[in-house]
């Protein structure tokens, strides 16, 4: 029988196929002399799906598709298994492939899914769409699918369906619930875009709601973060043949946007993306020698005269083709990028006529009217999908070519330097006073951390004796937040007094000295005594109500926005995020016994992972030389100015971090990357056992010493590459026997500053992944030096004052109660550091030198 094919067209009154592409063309047209354009889609018509499939089978040059096939004959079994990490495999789930043309690399998923299919015993098979513009073509592939070797395999398991449509009628249909086994699909809007407070959305792809919006919204019910929902199946788009690279860079970010990918759901984006590889292999690729690529391009004039109603418009003898690749800087540092693109030229003077209007389109000789466009080597967009996630990746032998699978995380902070946010307000830097979106990202993170990785068994628990248990700071949090509100404002505190005294730990604004600091609250000794988890998330939800209507307020005029103001909201949203690091370390001691890992988020391929990190690109030498040079530390930012309204492009930091000054630091080597688990493993057992301890992030299992994760233990192997988190002790006394030290703060930044490592758009911070990776996977990207790997980095510098220190007014204990001697600073940031601290470079953070939780490692320094 023939395959089943979905007609998803807009069609007018009389059946007529609605479609835009002729007022595309004639836009196109309309354009300025060498700025004219025609849509890409016009060279997918019917016979140029045909010739297409002659380039990929007839023309070696073209790699893209030999590259993308042979990672799909190696690696489709790999693939559909990570697929399927989330959600398992179901019966009722669907894969959908935009623009699917000849299906003979899709065979070789098709395959895989029979066989996992088969493996599982599922007695419904999984249903295929291919989407795609020909329904001729639709036809003929699917119908060559059905009765070829493939096909029987098929039988039973894999259920093959054609959409005939373009992207946008594909996703839309999706969206609305047209395909039967998504009628419970919720709508894009609710699923992705969803902002209430505590909602756990985890995305920022819509337009920021006004403060108003936000106002009127402070009396609906808050509740926990929101879960999967189990019933909707989950769905797999394949998006395969590099076809992202087609669109300008804004256009991608906003066609990813709109994939109706629900958030921790379980639904995956199998993505395609060439590499900037060399000029002349790109060119010959796009411009093969025998002619193929000629034939399919000036097929489009062809196809773009029938669209507007005369095939022979376009004299094909009097055009040619003619491409080109450009190397093109990004919009960020941390990636370069480069251009393919392909032309029309016109051998001579010539002018056209648009039937139906008559209008005539004047071409000069040698004018130049391009047709298409592919962008290469360049991930910034996938990280609309991934949440800047470090992208399980699949990569051709010959490093050409890389297959990407995605997926929506349950929240996400995008890093600054890629950041598509809505426009921040109230200021023109990212280190300014935040947005009410960045409070909802930090909501989300907060609430997935507190109510989905701590059972309640825990939440009396103490992981690491020297801190409070974990139910201690659910509670100090929107305390904390809620005492320099009432302060600010001049308002009562929103519970009684005994909140305030168990939870405080901070400044009391009620006496008459603010110099006076509670470090530490008098907690209650019996579990009974301890306020009830749900009386402590009321108190939260209130609190943060607070702060969306003084936004509210700030908005309207009720409250002025001063420099204050603005510390207050920058001071409490970075405090919180401090202590979902600090929760973090904490359970990482129980992960595998007590804490729950995080869900939602893909469990970790790890013999995957580690076979990448494995062939990652290592330096040509261990160190770089610097030095002599000045190195330029803090900011200027003084508390007694607050009482300004010019904010608007102050950038905010803790007391430590000012003044700005100079700092001399002379010649020096220093590694390119912190010290390894292997490294340090090494170390360890031949001849460091009786000199330092083993490290808190590692774990004895059975007499094996493993790593820990919020995952569980992972073996050595996996983690090998990882940099170590180890105590400042130890780590110097693993420096000094290789022959060497620790850097001090002005060494450190000066590397930081040169390789823009440690807080660069390119480290992994900002939960990217849930885990330490290589320093190596930044190789490509930092001058061959690589980056901190998602740990903080111990320096030798002590933590203290420094010339033109003033202690905080709001939070005088913040850095003051630590000028002991006894804490180091420490710089970066870890994969749990939230981008607007890890990458404000005047940052300071401190341990104790003999603190082992903390995810501290360190690379060591040679002096000449």
């Amino acid at each position: 029988m023939p395959a089943e094919i979905l007609d998803l067209h807009a069609r007018s009154n009389e059946g007529i196929v609605v479609s835009d592409i002729p007022k595309q063309i004639i836009d196109g047209l309309s354009r300025p002399v060498n700025e004219k354009q025609m849509p890409t889609m016009v060279l997918y018509d019917e016979r140029g799906l045909r010739l297409y499939d002659d380039i990929t089978t007839e023309a070696p040059e073209y790699y893209l598709f030999q590259a993308e096939e042979n990672i799909l004959k190696s690696k489709a079994d790999e693939i559909v298994h990570a697929m399927h990490q989330t959600s398992g495999v179901r019966s009722d789930e669907v894969v959908v492939e935009l623009g699917a043309g000849a299906l003979r690399k899709t065979s070789h998923i098709l395959l895989g899914l029979s066989r996992l299919v088969g493996e599982k015993n599922t007695t419904s098979p999984i249903t295929y769409y291919a989407l795609d513009l020909e329904l001729r073509e639709l036809q003929r592939t699917l119908g060559h699918i059905e009765t070829s070797e493939v096909g029987k395999q098929l039988t039973g398991k894999v259920l093959t369906k054609g959409m005939w449509g373009t992207y946008d009628d594909g996703l839309k249909f999706i969206e609305n619930g047209g395909l039967t086994c998504h009628s419970t699909a919720r709508d894009l809007a609710s699923s992705i875009n969803r902002f209430e407070v505590g909602s756990g959305s985890g995305s920022s792809d819509a337009s920021s709601p006004t403060l108003s919006e936000f106002s009127s919204n402070t009396s609906e019910d808050s509740s926990p973060i929101s879960t999967p929902d189990a019933a909707a199946p989950p769905l797999h788009i394949m998006f395969l043949g590099s076809s992202l690279g087609n669109f300008p860079r804004d256009e991608a970010t906003a066609f990813l946007r709109s994939l109706p990918l629900k958030a921790a759901s379980g639904d995956t984006l199998l993505i395609g993306l060439d590499h900037d590889n060399e000029k002349a292999k790109i060119e010959e690729a796009y411009n093969d020698p025998k002619g193929y690529t000629t034939k399919f391009i000036l097929n489009g004039l062809k196809s773009a005269g029938r669209a507007l109603g005369d095939e022979h418009m376009f004299k094909e003898e009097n055009w040619e083709y003619i491409n080109q690749y450009k190397v093109v800087s990004s919009t960020t540092k941390d990636y370069m990028t480069g251009r393919h693109e392909a032309f029309l030229k016109s051998k001579c003077s010539q002018t056209i006529k648009e039937p139906g209007s008559q209008k005539e389109v004047v071409f000069q000789k040698d004018e130049m009217m391009k047709i298409e466009e592919s962008w290469k080597a360049s991930r910034e967009p996938l990280n609309i999908v991934n949440g800047d996630a470090d992208l399980l990746r699949w990569m051709d032998p010959n490093s050409q070519y890389s297959l990407w699978l995605l997926e929506r995380p349950p929240f996400y902070f995008p890093l600054l330097k890629t950041v598509d946010e809505p426009q921040n307000l109230f200021s023109t830097t990212p280190f300014g006073m935040p947005s009410v979106q960045e409070w909802k990202h930090l909501w989300d993170a907060w609430d997935f951390i507190t109510r989905r990785m701590i059972p309640p068994s825990m939440l009396h628990q103490k992981p690491i004796d020297l801190r409070h248990i974990c139910l201690f700071y659910l509670g100090h949090i929107p305390t904390f937040l809620d005492i320099h509100l009432s302060r600010l404002l001049g308002e009562p505190h929103t519970e009684p007094e005994n909140f305030k005294n168990i939870f405080e730990r901070g400044i009391d604004p009620d006496v008459d000295d603010p110099t006076q600091c509670h470090p530490h609250s008098e907690v209650p000794m019996k579990e009974e005594d301890w306020p009830s988890l749900t009386g402590i998330l009321a108190f939260q939800d209130k609190v943060r109500r607070r702060v969306l209507k003084l936004y509210a307020d700030i908005s309207s005029n009720k409250v002025t926005l001063t420099r204050k103001v603005a510390r207050v909201l920058f001071m409490t949203l970075e405090h919180e995020a401090m202590h979902a690091e600090t929760l973090l370390y904490m359970l990482l001691q129980r992960a595998g016994t007590g804490t729950v890992p995080p869900s939602g988020f893909t469990s970790p391929p790890w013999a995957s992972l580690a076979e990448g990190w494995k062939a990652a690109a290592l330096p040509k030498s261990e160190t770089v030389e610097l030095g002599p040079a000045n190195v330029e530390l803090g900011h200027d930012d003084l508390e007694s100015e607050d009482a300004s309204t010019d904010f608007k492009s102050h950038e905010f930091g803790w007391d430590n971090e000012n003044p700005k000054r100079q700092v001399p630091v002379g010649q020096f080597k220093i590694s390119w990357r912190p010290v390894t688990n292997w490294e340090y493993f090494q170390f360890f057992i031949n001849n460091g056992n009786d000199k330092v301890d083993m490290p808190a992030s590692w774990v004895n299992e059975d007499g094996i010493i493993k790593v820990r994760t919020l995952y569980g233990p992972v073996s050595m192997e996996v983690a090998r590459d990882w940099p170590v988190m180890t105590s400042y002790n130890d780590l110097s006394t693993y420096a000094t026997v290789k022959g060497g030290r620790l850097p001090t703060e002005p060494e450190l930044r000066l590397f930081y500053d040169k390789y823009e490592s440690g807080y660069g758009g390119g480290s992994n911070i900002g939960f990217r992944n849930w885990h330490p990776v290589p320093a190596t996977t930044g190789l490509d990207r930092y001058g061959g030096r690589g980056t901190n790997g998602g740990v903080w980095e111990w320096t030798s510098t002590v933590m203290d004052a420094v010339d033109g220190f003033v202690p905080s007014k709001l939070y005088p204990g913040y850095s003051m109660d630590f000028f002991d001697n006894k804490h180091q600073v420490v710089l970066g940031g870890s994969f749990a550091t939230i981008p607007r601290i890890a990458e404000r470079r005047s940052f300071r953070n401190w341990y104790q030198k003999n603190y082992p939780y903390a995810w501290v490692g360190g690379r060591i320094v040679y002096d000449n």
